[in-house]
Order: C-alpha cells, then structure tokens, then sequence
C-alpha cells in the first residue's frame, strides 16, 4: 500500500502502520460507557490511560451520537470537552475532538487540538469555515444517513458502497475546493449511521472498494449494535467482537481504527503486524520533529 500522511496540527501522522483512536467519552447518554468519564478530571485520567495503552490518537466527545440521542446544547457540549483538551494536548498524542458544531470546533482547535471527527462531514454552517481557519488541522468525515434521531428508523435503501463513497468522495472534493488540502482529510464510512446489519457488513466485505478514494480510511465498529446482532451478545460484552472487526477493517485498507478497548485491540493488531512482509512490531515508537511514526 502506497504511504500516507495524515496532516494535522501538530502531527503529520504517519499511516505506515495502522493507528488506534481511543474513545474518549465525556457524556452520561453514550450507548457503551455513558458517564464513565462525565467528569473532566475522570476523562482525562481515561485520557492517560488509553495512551499508556497504546492509544496513537485520542478521541474526545461531548455528544452522544447513538440512535435517538438527544441533541447536546452548545455551551453544554463546551464545558464537556474545553477542559480536558486542554490537559490531553498535553499528553504528547494527537488529539482528535468529535463535534459537529462549529464554536467547539473553533474552541478546541484554539488550544491545540489536532483533528475535527466530524458526523455531519462539516455540513452544518459554519463547519468548513472553522477548520478552513486553521491550516494545518486534521479533519475526519463520515457518511450518515438522515441525523442521529431519525437514522435508524429508516435506514438506507439499496446498494450502499457506491452511495457512501459516491457522498465521501463529493464531500471531500468540496473541502479541498475550500483550501482544506486532500492530505488534511480522512473518511469513515458511518457504521451504524443510518444503515441495517446486513449494509454495514457489506461495507466491511467490500470495504476495499473505498480504497479507491484515495484518503485514509477510519472505522468505528468498536462495540456497535451489529455486532451484537450477529453474535447475540450485549454491549459490554463485545470485546471479542470489536476487534475482531477491527482486525479486519485493517486488513481490508482502514489506516486507523476508532476503538473502546485499546489495550486488547493494540496487543491483536501486534500479532498482524509482525505477520506482514518486513514489517515492523506494532508496539514500536519512534518520533521526530516532523513526523509521527507510530
């Protein structure tokens, strides 16, 4: 697979080797762990954690996106994630913040922060400006069906690769037409956002198909419903599961994988990579004054 680099604010990630984006939840309505880590001080302890584990980026979040969840308030979603950004910048990973809105996206990206993982692919007013402001930051969009409250009451109709690629791929042309450069942005194709059991697992077969985009691809099957469809087994039961899928989605070309349980994701993606030619142990860690080689 040809190199890539993810640029972002202070990182240009190196995608070489798969990344881990440990989840970093700060709401009590998210589906897995909601108000595990509500507090600042309990997230950033969280925070420190995922990185001893191995985690090579941090994924801070204010607002549940699980079907039906209700929507966070503005100053409500601030006062969440602004405190711990401001200690996790200092944690020496790149720090990703999922949002949606702009002001965060502004607030965030003023102390520091790396990249904006964004749902709505920055449709919503205001987005693209945010990020266009800062040149350097990284951004993830992802492909949703409908919004977090309705996206599951009426999933996706037909063949779903050609449509998420076919919005990623205008999207992120979009983006690039604004003066985000191509080499800023990375695509996830929304497991669960708005698409059935059967969709999502076409998206993992065929996810090879997105290659074709040219971008880095981030998946997120971390502990989601269709894998306990599929294996009968409760949320805080998927361990195995989620890195089963996480496994594969790197197999199948995803560069970085959005994940709960770091630690066991980490030590599984180490067997993987000293099973590939010439490959380096996952675990090794090397930095320069440019270039993240995780």
């Amino acid at each position: 697979m040809q190199q890539q680099i993810w640029r972002t604010t202070r990182f240009a990630i190196d995608l070489a080797r798969p990344q881990v984006m440990g989840i970093v939840n700060t709401t009590p309505e998210s589906f897995s762990d909601g108000g595990a880590h509500s507090d600042a001080a309990a997230a950033l302890r969280h925070c420190e954690r995922l990185v001893a584990e191995g985690a090579d980026i941090l994924d801070i979040g204010g607002e549940s996106t699980r079907p039906g969840s209700p929507a966070v308030p503005q100053d409500e979603e601030l006062a969440r994630v602004v405190p711990v950004v401001r200690e996790a910048v200092r944690l020496g990973v790149p720090v990703s913040v999922d949002t949606s809105k702009p002001e965060v996206m502004r607030a965030v990206l003023d102390l520091g922060a790396d990249i904006v993982n964004d749902i709505w692919a920055l449709r919503r007013p205001g987005a693209v400006d945010a990020v266009a402001a800062h040149a350097q930051s990284g951004v993830c969009i992802m492909h949703m069906h409908r919004d977090p409250q309705t996206m599951q009451t009426t999933p996706m109709d037909g063949d779903v690769v050609p449509q998420v690629a076919d919005f990623l791929r205008r999207q992120a042309a979009a983006l690039q037409a604004r003066g985000i450069a191509a080499e800023r942005i990375a695509l996830d194709p929304g497991v669960g956002f708005g698409k059935t059991v059967e969709q999502n697992f076409a998206l993992l077969a065929r996810q090879r198909e997105l290659l074709e985009l040219r971008r880095p691809l981030l998946l997120g099957w971390s502990r989601k419903s269709s894998l306990g469809a599929v294996t009968g087994r409760a949320v805080d039961d998927r361990l195995v599961p989620s890195v089963a899928a996480a496994l594969l989605a790197v197999e199948r070309g995803a560069r970085i994988v959005r994940v709960h349980d770091v630690r066991e994701t980490v030590a599984a993606l180490a067997v993987w990579q000293a099973a590939q030619p010439q490959g380096r142990l996952f675990h090794e860690r090397t930095n320069d004054d440019e270039i993240q080689r995780t």
